[in-house]
């Protein structure tokens, strides 16, 4: 009797364990099944969350059905706990085991905010300001403090940051951006400074950056930067004035309303370069690698004058004579769909006589 009662025992025992055993595998396999989303997802993981506390989240917003679990793997890989602070996407088809990997890897949603070359410094603190997911700390701080902020204290800020798409993730400021792009600029004018051609009228790389700016607001076409730059560094080598449109509407600031007129180019500003000998004060906008790189590698020619044909591109003209012949031809007779820049990208209009 007692044997017969000892292997019921024993059966009880191995039923109970295979049982427990199989609660178990099933429960870690749940952790292996796609979360039921529709859409992504955005969970926030904040500074000093333990993992205990990510489970139970994880349970409280319906991504496990019991954080008993994601705490029993985690016992089971103590490696798979050192979960990182941050915003993460939870994707369909994701599942909790890979939202966890993601969480020990780091891998948060990065968001994306664009400066476009040609854009101003004014405009890069007005997309930074209207920039939701960015944590905002130079809102109200002059350009100065953030000029002192990047480390470039007593410096102009246009031209120095440099136009790109910038990644950054929930735990990044505007002024971590600023420095991004600060640092950026000042690699780039450096590396491209250290290449540069010989003989070019230029004192320093920041003199450099000023051309660039100029020939980034004059021209779209690509295959036109280093003719643009050719004009204005031969301008400069025959002691000519650049007379160049963008600077004087950078001088005119806010009283720009889309067009130049004779008493605008009259009017003395520092940036008139109809008013004053060679380069402005201080670049007009953002230069990206490309102007950079045709300011310091300007084409060759004897071209002096150049003006918008209305398609984007310009005709170049090596005397007075024939640059007039082209501003009669594609300025003072402009079709209906005159265009300064090439399409699809929208300019503001300017009357380009240079």
């Amino acid at each position: 009797m007692l044997k017969k009662l000892l292997i019921l025992l024993f059966a009880v025992v191995v039923l109970v364990g295979a049982g427990g055993a199989l609660w178990l595998w099933q429960g870690l396999k749940s952790l292996e099944q796609p979360i039921a989303l529709d859409e992504p997802v955005l969970m926030t993981v904040d500074s000093g969350t333990a993992y205990s506390q990510l489970a139970r989240q994880m349970e409280h917003e319906g991504l496990v059905s019991d954080a008993l679990w994601l705490r029993l793997y985690g016992r089971m890989n103590p490696a798979q706990t050192a979960i990182k602070a941050g915003d993460y996407e939870l994707l369909p088809g994701m599942t909790p085991l890979g939202l966890l990997e993601a969480m020990v890897q780091g891998d948060v949603k990065l968001w994306a905010i664009q400066f476009i070359e040609g854009k101003t410094f004014d405009d890069m603190r007005a997309a930074l300001a209207a920039n939701e997911r960015l944590e905002k700390v130079t809102t109200d701080w002059t350009d100065e403090q953030i000029m002192e902020a990047v480390g470039a204290a007593g410096d102009h800020p246009e031209g120095w940051f440099y136009p790109d798409t910038y990644l950054f993730d929930s735990s990044e400021t505007d002024l971590d951006i600023y420095k991004r792009a600060y640092t950026r600029m000042v690699s780039v004018l450096e590396e491209e400074w250290q290449s540069r051609e010989k003989g070019l009228p230029y004192q320093s790389p920041y003199e450099a950056l000023i051309m660039a700016s100029i020939v980034e607001r004059e021209t779209g076409v690509p295959s036109e930067r280093d003719q643009v730059a050719g004009v204005f560094v031969r301008r400069l080598q025959t002691g000519m004035r650049l007379q160049t449109d963008p600077t004087v509407i950078y001088g005119m600031g806010d009283d720009y309303d889309g067009r130049i007129r004779s008493r605008d180019l009259r009017e003395y500003t520092p940036y008139n370069t109809y008013r004053i000998d060679g380069l402005p004060p201080t670049p007009i906008a953002m230069p990206a690698r490309a102007a950079i790189h045709a300011a310091l590698h300007p084409a060759e020619g004897d071209a002096l004058y150049f003006v918008a044909r209305g398609d984007g591109s310009h005709k170049f003209s090596r005397t007075l004579a024939e640059h007039q012949r082209a501003v009669r031809e594609y300025q003072l007779n402009r079709r209906e769909d005159y265009r300064s820049s090439p399409a699809p990208v929208v300019q503001e209009p300017a009357e380009e006589q240079d």
